[in-house]
């Protein structure tokens, strides 16, 4: 348990709320072409930016926890590191670090996977996850290490169930992944004494990794391919690749169809009694629903025609309250005295609220991965229910229902504080298609209008930041040129990853009362979203934790 915050002493007050505002995926491009969010009319934003004060922050790498500036900021850690006010060491250098150390094959949860299946005799390892190097959900020298170390144990049989990726990385980068690795395994098959290969896949929003019960069905296929074995069958996952990209013309990696490996008519790696099983993706929000499917007893969503009794292994404890999964390899990080908890101890009442796909973000993740309130008289989480259609057919999302309710709590006088995620930046961001992209940010502009209004009549205070970039980034350019990358058709090859963008930071204090600086290039540079909890803090009119990054604006006290 934390204390309560300090007053300042230096705070006068406002009437109404402090708002954080985050829109999801939305940063500061690089480059103009391919770039959606300077490509839209942003009227309502630019107005806020011209009454306001600005800056930009980092929202990758090592600024939110992550191995390198080269790697993207996601979802999660940008929500553990703006909730959190610090910067955590996250999933991938977690992982990495485990298996550099030999600390992971150390650990009780792979030591029990590999007795599970070398005491049989004739177990298998599988290894499900997303096959990729894109480091947000998982990274194959992760899943190639796991798979030398089986080997080098002493197993005989393993089998890879691929999830194709096409959205942390390039649309269609699949094979320049799977043939590479199909030599490693032959490397390692070689001499007939090991035999790992790959037994079924399908693309990461077809099949198995589904998030926030949204999808169930997408589930439900990817447990008849990795466990049943029932699906199209394929001599190769690079023939699946190939064929479906025929069939299917413009089909991206990560809705490529789900498909199983066989010879002889029969499957080469169903799950059955008595195998092990790891999943290797180390971001928890797409590893729920699949490891409920192993673990629970009574799965309500679809029938499993059979649950076969294997040791199952995450990459990392996805839920730390509810202790899912069971077994894991690697420890997430050990998070405490989260914003929320120091506002909940200060008796500051807050509301919480997303649609589906981001609702966890404002709430577990934000609170340090953590399910639940601190305070149930003094918290209130909302979720709006997404719909379940591809994106770019809505665009707009549930933004303006979003909108309506933080309206409505604003103008309630309930709340001393207010978060809030509108997901269109991301979520249509993944999907590569510019113009639904431009229609969801344009779409997002009208309600940071109507909220701003709000606010401003009840005499509160609206800080509106991101947590990584995305639609700011649409196109695929040469690292070297920076000139567009075009397919052979002459359109744009569309860009579904994260960008490396930094991410807007605008606060708004219409009832300014000279606490600090008001003005332009007021603000403190350089920093990175986590100082975002630091500053909620101060115009709450609170002093921040010692440790906590600073704000981004400088009240004495």
């Amino acid at each position: 348990m934390v204390e309560a915050l300090k007053k300042n002493p230096a705070w006068k007050g406002r009437k109404g709320p402090v708002v954080l505002l985050i829109m999801d995926g939305v940063g500061y491009g690089e480059y103009a072409e391919g770039d959606a969010v300077l490509d839209s009319k942003m009227n309502n934003l630019d107005a806020l930016k011209a009454r306001g004060i600005h800056t930009r922050l980092k929202a990758h790498g090592k600024a939110v926890g992550l191995p390198s500036d080269e790697d993207m900021g996601n979802s999660e850690v940008g929500h553990n590191a703006m909730g959190c006010g610090r910067v955590f060491s996250q999933g991938a250098a977690l992982v990495s670090n485990s298996i550099e150390t030999g600390a992971m094959f150390e650990g009780s949860a792979w030591k029990e996977i590999i007795k599970n299946v070398s005491g049989s005799g004739s177990g298998t390892l599988h290894f499900i996850g997303l096959f990729s190097d894109g480091n947000v959900h998982s990274h194959l020298d992760h899943l190639k290490a796991m798979i030398q170390k089986a080997k080098a144990e002493g197993l005989k049989k393993v089998r890879i169930h691929v999830l194709f990726d096409g959205r942390d990385v390039g649309e269609t980068s699949a094979l320049e992944y799977l043939d590479p690795f199909e030599a490693f395994l032959q490397d390692l098959n070689e001499g007939g004494a090991f035999d790992a290969r790959i037994a079924s896949g399908g693309g990461r929003m077809w099949i198995t990794m589904d998030r926030y019960g949204a999808n169930w069905p997408q589930v439900e296929r990817g447990w008849k391919v990795h466990v049943l074995g029932e699906g199209r069958h394929f001599a190769s996952a690079r023939e699946a690749v190939e064929t479906y990209r025929k069939e299917i013309p413009g089909i991206i990696d990560q809705d490529l169809k789900e498909f199983v490996i066989a010879e002889g008519g029969k499957p080469i790696g169903p799950i059955t009694d008595g195998d092990s099983v790891v999943y290797f993706n180390f971001r928890g929000d797409r590893a729920l629903e699949i490891t409920a499917a192993f673990e629970e007893d009574d799965l309500p969503h679809f029938d499993r025609q059979r649950r076969p009794q294997v040791a199952y292994a995450g990459m990392m404890e996805y839920d730390g309250d509810t202790h899912v999964p069971k077994r894991y390899l690697v420890s997430p990080p050990s998070i405490d005295k989260t914003m929320g908890e120091y506002l909940a101890a200060s008796g500051i009442r807050t509301l919480a609220i997303s649609e589906t796909q981001k609702y966890g973000h404002v709430t577990y993740f934000f609170n340090g991965n953590r399910t639940g309130k601190f305070d149930e008289k003094l918290e209130d989480y909302v979720e709006i229910k997404s719909d379940v259609v591809p994106f770019e057919q809505r665009p707009w999302m549930k933004c303006a229902d979003i909108a309506d309710q933080v309206i409505e709590a604003i103008g309630s006088g309930k709340y001393d504080h207010i978060r809030l995620n509108f997901p269109n930046g991301d979520m249509v961001g993944h999907t590569g298609i510019y113009q639904a992209v431009v229609c969801s940010m344009e779409a997002m502009d009208i309600q940071i209008g109507r909220i701003c209004k709000a606010l401003e009549e009840a005499g509160g205070i609206l800080l509106v930041s991101a947590d990584h970039g995305n639609s700011d980034d649409m196109y695929e350019h040469d690292k070297k040129t920076g000139q567009v990358s075009y397919k052979e058709d002459g359109s744009p090859r569309a860009k579904t990853a994260h960008s490396l963008n930094p991410v807007p930071c605008i606060i708004f204090d219409p009832a300014h009362q000279g606490e600090y600086s008001y003005t332009q290039g007021s603000m403190n540079e350089g920093l990175g979203i986590s100082s975002i909890a630091a500053t909620c803090i101060q115009l709450l009119g609170f002093i921040p934790p010692d440790d906590y990054d600073r704000s981004i604006i400088k009240i004495p006290g």
